[in-house]
């Protein structure tokens, strides 16, 4: 990552929540922000307010995020921070036209695709790739490496701890083939945010979040200075490259499965299997 010019930050799921909060308190910097979100109307919105750039792609359709991909790589010379930020928790199990579930490939899937096809200009630019994730992976993933879509005994709870458990297993995945290229990767949970999060699923989450406990929830301003402090944070020096933050500055516990060397190697030769992708 350079300090000698402004930087460029992508950041994902920009169109509301955290992504739109972080965009707010990132705009008086001097990086370069380029927004990324499903709705245009959203996206353009935030990008207007904020100064930013933006570009749209629903991450439920792979081929836009190989458009998206192809546009970054045409607009950006560099990338010093790929935020994954986007992701969501919905009623399933549902297919999407690719064939995957879509709380796994909007989650999973979509942002592991997207770094993939950026990884040359990651590494000409020593980036960092931040990835939003969640204490979900730890209560609620139990990953099946033959079942990675959950289409067996799906539940919200465990579809969305799996993926986000994913989250966790490429950041670390990322780390150990990248480090030595200079491109750093970590993960964080950005606390329980009020935001526009589980709307489309049901039961215990839609209870939580669109709910009489939506009061007590923390808000999407303090979880927008999470993933900001991570942008912003230097790699070395204010977060360790393969780490999964349960808070700012504090590497927390998290699943079992991503303590596990042999189990990360898998999934990522699974997920890439999926995709179709050899790195």
């Amino acid at each position: 990552m350079t300090t000698a010019q402004a930087r460029t930050v992508v950041m994902t799921g920009a169109s509301d929540g955290i992504g739109a909060a972080a965009a707010r308190q990132l705009a008086g910097s001097s990086a370069r922000l380029v927004l990324v979100g499903r709705s245009p109307e959203k996206t353009r919105a935030i990008a207007a307010e904020t100064g930013a750039e933006f570009m749209t792609a629903d991450f439920t359709r792979l081929d836009e995020v190989r458009e998206l991909a192809a546009r970054l790589e045409r607009s950006c010379d560099r990338i010093d921070v790929l935020a994954n930020n986007a992701g969501g928790m919905f009623a399933g199990p549902e297919e999407t036209p690719d064939g995957f579930e879509k709380t796994f490939q909007v989650n999973h899937l979509a942002p592991t695709l997207l770094t993939y096809l950026l990884r040359d200009r990651l590494i000409d630019s020593q980036a960092a790739v931040v990835a939003t994730s969640s204490v979900g992976a730890r209560l609620f993933g139990n990953i099946d490496l033959a079942d990675l879509n959950d289409w067996n005994g799906f539940t919200l709870n465990k579809a969305y701890g799996d993926a986000k458990l994913g989250n966790i297993l490429f950041t670390r995945g990322l780390h150990t083939r990248f480090a030595d290229a200079g491109l750093s990767s970590v993960a964080f949970h950005p606390g329980v945010i009020a935001t526009n999060f589980a709307a489309g699923s049901a039961g215990a989450f839609q209870g939580i979040y669109h709910g009489i406990l939506r009061e007590f929830l923390g808000s999407p301003e303090r979880g927008g200075a999470r993933l900001r402090g991570f942008i912003e944070g230097q790699p070395g020096k204010d977060w360790e490259s393969g780490s999964y933050y349960s808070s700012p500055r504090h590497i927390g516990r998290t699943n079992r499965q991503a303590y596990d060397p042999e189990f990360v190697r898998r999934h990522w030769e699974v997920t890439a299997d999926m995709l179709g992708i050899a790195w």
